[in-house]
């Protein structure tokens, strides 16, 4: 894609903001020609599938440490995968209709605040 953004990746640095991840998935759709199938709803839908593949990794092991301690790399890197796979469908589906995903969340964040004020206790 140009900009040095591949070195970067190859090291394990690469810091990616949600407009970029948006800009790079628009590129890759129209490269392919897929964004005629990018409607809300087949962009929802592919989301649901990938969290369902993301709940199948933790399925059978019950409660699992911070930071997943006793888990092998390949796994903790099938992990990431899946994430970034409910990530990129999140970050699509709200491109597509038209919500700034980073504004909204960081909205989100303040409505919880006042929701949800620290002094209060949680139970």
């Amino acid at each position: 894609m140009g900009g040095g953004g591949e070195d970067r990746a190859e090291e394990g640095v690469m810091d990616v903001g949600l407009k970029d991840l948006s800009k790079r998935l628009e590129e890759f759709a129209r490269a392919r020609d897929w964004e005629k199938y990018h409607s809300p709803r087949n962009l929802l839908l592919a989301m649901i599938g990938e969290v369902g593949e993301l709940s199948e990794i933790f399925q059978w092991r019950g409660e699992v440490d911070k930071g997943l301690p006793n888990w092998e790399e390949a796994e903790k890197e099938h992990l990431g995968e899946e994430l970034s796979d409910v990530l990129l469908y999140l970050v699509r589906l709200a491109d597509i209709c038209g919500i700034d995903l980073g504004d909204a969340a960081a909205k989100k964040i303040v409505k919880n605040a006042v929701k949800y004020p620290a002094n209060k206790a949680a139970y």
